[in-house]
């Protein structure tokens, strides 16, 4: 009995210590990649959520709690969770996605992209990064809301600037008007 508090005790110390190292690490993190404070604060919550999960998997197995019974609570939760989801499995994925991006994109709010889809190549400023969706303002002045899982499938092209992505535009521009110009005079 002593041995389980002592071992209770010794994981509440971890967890403490563990978490505000995960905390500082995160915030360090985003602050390096210039990320919003809310996205940050949604990161960590979502880290720390999950170590929470483990933390508690570790206490009841030191309070002798079976191996067995553990499984069917957790199967029985992930059974109830997964079809939950499966309903909404692009919450799942644009949740997922919000992680990687959070940790692995190589675009920050205030960059100038082209996101090349081949119905619509989307060329503007990311004035947002949120848990579900990139945020785009295009030059002509449209907000366009691109989700994050779909932006993780897609080839982005960063600009340096707004004067490079102005280009690029003119550039779009001036590669399909020579094609108008030809249909003008086939129809004249």
């Amino acid at each position: 009995m002593m041995v389980q508090i002592g071992l209770i005790a010794l994981l509440i110390v971890a967890y403490v210590i563990v978490s505000r190292i995960l905390k500082s690490s995160v915030t360090l993190l985003g602050q390096k990649k210039y990320a919003n404070e809310v996205r940050i604060t949604y990161v960590s919550k979502m880290l720390n959520l999950g170590f929470t999960a483990i933390f508690v998997l570790l206490v009841c197995l030191v309070l002798g709690i079976g191996y067995g019974q553990l499984a069917i609570f957790f199967s029985s939760v992930f059974a109830v969770v997964g079809v939950a989801l499966f309903a909404q499995w692009s919450i799942l994925s644009n949740i997922t996605a919000s992680l990687i991006i959070f940790f692995g994109f190589p675009y920050r709010v205030g960059d100038w992209v082209k996101v090349v889809d081949k119905d619509d190549e989307i060329l503007g400023q990311i004035t947002e990064i949120s848990s579900f969706h990139v945020i785009i303002h295009r030059l002509s002045g449209d907000v366009v809301t691109y989700p994050n899982s779909l932006i993780l499938q897609k080839a982005v092209v960063r600009f340096e600037n707004r004067e490079a992505a102005l280009a690029m535009s003119q550039f779009v521009a001036h590669d399909t008007l020579p094609d108008k110009v030809e249909e003008q005079r086939t129809t004249s």
